[in-house]
């Protein structure tokens, strides 16, 4: 098990912000949605809607990404899951439109995507705070997709006493941050206790996966 705590991802006494190192939130989410999701090309609606951004602040940062080269302007066909509902042009449907997608042959573009994912991982100090101001919370690490541990069920395990509603707003806060969906498991002290103790597979594929500890009040986890 490769176990890293906080201090040993550089997290200092200030708070991570991505767009200190990429110089704004809009610029640095859409990065990390394009090298994220290279396969597939994004309407630019559709970009607002997924980092939670102002049209015309996606559309600059577009311009910028595109003459770089680390984004490719395409033509394709907007079709109804596209759709960014009734702001749309209803005669644009069907319609060759311009689409952006990550360029895969970029020569940074390996280096950049690890370094976003790296740049994730900073960023969840964010997060413990916001669980720690809602409830009870005994235990955060990430796994998964944050480490490049492709067959760990989750990549967020979070242990403690905390509202379901409050946890999925975090959640989804911490998401639009990082422009990615994460797959997260909850669970109270008692329960996460009680499968440490009895060896329940599926916890021990997260606790014996390379991790980051973000939280832990456990002194012998």
């Amino acid at each position: 098990m490769d176990n890293i705590g906080i201090q040993d991802v550089g997290i200092g006494a200030r708070d991570f912000r991505i767009e200190q190192l990429f110089g704004s939130r809009t610029r640095a989410r859409l990065l990390t949605l394009f090298l994220e999701n290279s396969d597939r090309p994004f309407y630019v609606r559709e970009l607002t809607r997924r980092i939670d951004a102002q049209l015309n602040a996606v559309r600059r940062e577009l311009k910028n990404l595109v003459e770089i080269g680390i984004v490719l302007e395409v033509e394709g066909k907007i079709i109804p899951t596209e759709s960014s509902g009734k702001e749309d042009e209803p005669e644009a449907k069907g319609e060759n439109k311009k689409f952006y997608q990550a360029n895969v042959t970029f020569p940074l573009f390996e280096d950049l995507r690890a370094v976003m994912r790296k740049a994730a991982v900073l960023m969840n100090k964010e997060l413990v705070q916001t669980l720690r101001s809602k409830g009870e919370i005994e235990y955060v690490l990430l796994t998964g997709r944050f480490v490049d541990a492709v067959n760990v069920p989750t990549d967020v395990l979070i242990v403690g006493t905390i509202d379901p509603e409050d946890l999925a707003t975090a959640i989804r806060e911490f998401e639009r941050d990082i422009a990615q969906e994460v797959n997260f498991t909850a669970m109270p002290k008692e329960e996460f206790l009680y499968r440490k103790d009895v060896g329940d597979r599926f916890l021990a594929a997260i606790l014996d996966a390379k991790q980051v500890v973000l939280w832990n009040t456990f002194p012998d986890v």
